[in-house]
């Protein structure tokens, strides 16, 4: 059995490449560019670097991207940054054509967002992001087929 990649703790790491919807390559195939994983980045940056992820059909990286913000945020942001990042990997199982996993996801990501207390920091538009879940889960429940525009959501209310 081949060794697997390991980090510097002992924790199993993939160091194959990736395609755009975040599924292994072969070894030496040229794959999207991944996030680092220790992306460190300020909030507002955070959500403009994965939203413009997001809106190339990137939702595997935009999540990776969120994914960095929810564990290295103030843990009282936790559940935006949760919320955000299960939409996105929610909107790569659509992609990648797993439905049940997509609603299954896409309800937790509902649930994390609906779950913050007044205004949304950052301008993140949380009310419309829950509307954005309901529809696209019901959607998917229907086995409505969905433009690839539909998995591109606003993160931020945009002026």
């Amino acid at each position: 059995m081949p060794e697997r990649d390991r980090d510097e703790s002992g924790r199993p790491q993939s160091a194959r490449p990736r395609d755009a919807l975040g599924r292994p390559l072969s070894r030496g195939s040229k794959g999207v560019v991944p996030i680092p994983d220790d992306l460190a980045l300020s909030p507002a940056e955070s959500l403009a670097y994965a939203q413009h992820l997001i809106d190339q059909g990137l939702a595997f990286n935009a999540h990776e991207v969120l994914e960095a913000a929810w564990k290295s945020g103030p843990i009282d942001e936790k559940p935006l940054w949760q919320g955000l990042a299960q939409l996105a990997v929610g909107i790569t199982h659509v992609q990648r054509g797993n439905v049940d996993g997509a609603i299954a996801l896409l309800r937790r990501a509902s649930s994390h967002l609906a779950a913050i207390d007044g205004t949304a920091p950052y301008s993140v538009d949380v009310a419309g992001l829950i509307d954005y879940v309901g529809t696209l889960v019901h959607d998917l429940t229907d086995r409505v087929e969905l433009s690839a525009e539909r998995l591109r959501p606003a993160l931020t209310a945009r002026t």
